[in-house]
């Protein structure tokens, strides 16, 4: 056989989606106002369960920011009848795995468990929940674990840019300004009182959805759930939508000025759109197109022609409010300058000139294929159903996604690129040495500059 013989002489082409629809889920409300949400799914004997609480870290105050991921995270310290390691190994002898979370829009408690055994921890779920102690020891413990955190955040530049962009584009009214987990400041006066506080005003069956996945029947699992959260009370029905005020009215550059550093990270943008937005499915398509594939406009032109970065990224996270759209990449400090003149001329090329025809199938071909990839196991069901009640997203949202996603056409990519990215009115946040760039920058004339000298961080930390 030749060298070349059996050589492909074209590249393959990805082939068309396969079919695919989302299981049929079952809804039932409790008298309460709990929502109970199955979907069953036979063949998974590993059922995934999850309690969401429709009220995040984006409605504290903001006196006692971080209360919230704190909160939660305590859940699994103990309860009213048993400790953290007598909870664990009740988890245990189940088979489960149990974990407690809290972001900006939402907390949540969930569970993986053999089928077998749903309903004993389930009952286990409802302790956690409903009667958590928040033992004082171990609130300690979370707390400096944040704390020393936070000071790891301030050394990393990576989360350094991040906390500065957010701090630069949100107005001071916003929670978004900060951290979701919470500034030292704040989180240094956390005690179990103050966990116990949040946990009376927000868990509660008026805002929360039990989602169960798997191998399960609905009515059993309504039932279940009925018995285990019938006469639970309270709650927040309604969050109110988070405030996302912007503080960009112009264009303008601040740079944390790290000596001696050998890369910039560099953040651009400003708030964004919340994820309830009619704008939701062309803005995902012309995402990918501008900033989310390996081979979008940012990749192509930073990494793949200038050889800039090893990644150039942007998109929007998507909340109950307007959260931030951004874009992204670590460079060396050589090329800070000429990276953000490239960023900046994407950002503008989107909203110029409808896409290719081939940029928009490339697009949609992604996020429709790997849609069915995303839901294989129950957890991934759950999580996304669950988000679903977060966002008070229709029923059928999963059911029509693909369909939505197939009928963006490029004038629907132009027109959102145009209402929802604003290059002349955005923050562009750099950390880096400002010393070897600040000649470059000013000549340049890209936007006013402000320089931010962080103050050494001490090695501990006062209560």
């Amino acid at each position: 056989m030749s060298a070349t013989e059996g050589i492909i002489a074209e590249r393959p082409v990805p082939g068309r989606p396969r079919r695919y629809e989302f299981p049929d889920t079952h809804r039932a409300v409790l008298a309460n106002g709990l929502r109970v949400v199955v979907t069953p799914m036979p063949g998974r004997e590993l059922v995934a369960a999850s309690l969401a609480i429709r009220t995040g870290a984006a409605d504290e105050p903001g006196a006692v920011a971080g209360a919230t991921v704190l909160g939660a995270r305590g859940l699994t310290e103990g309860t009213e009848l048993r400790d953290a390691i007598a909870l664990t190994e009740a988890f245990e002898r189940l088979g489960a795995s149990m974990h407690a979370e809290a972001g900006w829009d939402a907390i949540s408690a969930g569970l993986d468990v053999p089928a077998s055994r749903l309903e004993p921890a389930l009952e286990l779920l409802a302790e956690v929940v409903r009667r958590p102690s928040f033992p004082a020891s171990e609130v300690d413990r979370l707390r400096d674990e944040r704390l020393n955190d936070l000071i790891q955040a301030k050394a990393d530049p990576r989360r350094r840019a991040d906390e500065a962009f957010v701090s630069s584009v949100y107005a001071e009214s916003s929670p978004y300004r900060r951290p979701a987990g919470g500034t030292a400041e704040t989180v240094a006066g956390l005690t179990s009182a103050e966990l116990r506080a949040v946990h009376q005003s927000v868990y509660g069956p008026e805002g929360a959805a039990l989602v169960v996945v798997g191998d399960v029947d609905p009515e059993a699992v309504t039932a279940m759930a009925g018995r285990l959260f019938g006469d639970w009370a309270g709650g927040r029905p309604d969050a109110p939508v988070p405030d996302a005020a912007s503080a960009v009215e112009e264009r303008f550059i601040r740079v944390v000025h790290r000596p001696g550093s050998v890369q910039s990270e560099i953040r651009i943008g400003h708030p964004g759109i919340p994820r309830r937005h009619p704008d939701y499915h062309a803005v995902s398509v012309m995402s990918m197109i501008l900033g989310g594939l390996f081979n979008s406009r940012l990749m192509t032109n930073l990494r793949e022609d200038k050889g800039y970065t090893y990644g150039a990224y942007a998109g929007f996270d998507l909340r109950r409010g307007a959260g931030p759209f951004s874009a992204r990449a670590a460079v060396n400090t050589e090329v800070t300058v000429p990276s953000i003149r490239e960023f900046l001329g994407e950002l503008e090329r989107i909203r110029e000139a409808p896409v290719s025809a081939a940029e928009l199938a490339a697009a949609q071909n992604y996020l429709v294929g790997v849609f069915p990839l995303r839901f294989e196991t129950p957890g991934p069901v759950a999580g996304s159903l669950a988000g679903l009640f977060v966002h008070d997203l229709p029923d059928d949202e999963l059911v029509r996604y693909r369909a939505a996603i197939e009928a963006v056409r490029a004038d629907d990519v132009l027109r959102v690129a145009r209402e929802h990215i604003h290059p002349e009115r955005c923050a562009i946040v750099l950390v880096g040495d400002h010393d070897r760039i600040a000649g470059e920058l000013e000549s340049a004339g890209i936007a006013p500059v402000e320089v931010v000298v962080d103050e050494p961080e001490a090695s501990g930390h006062d209560r």
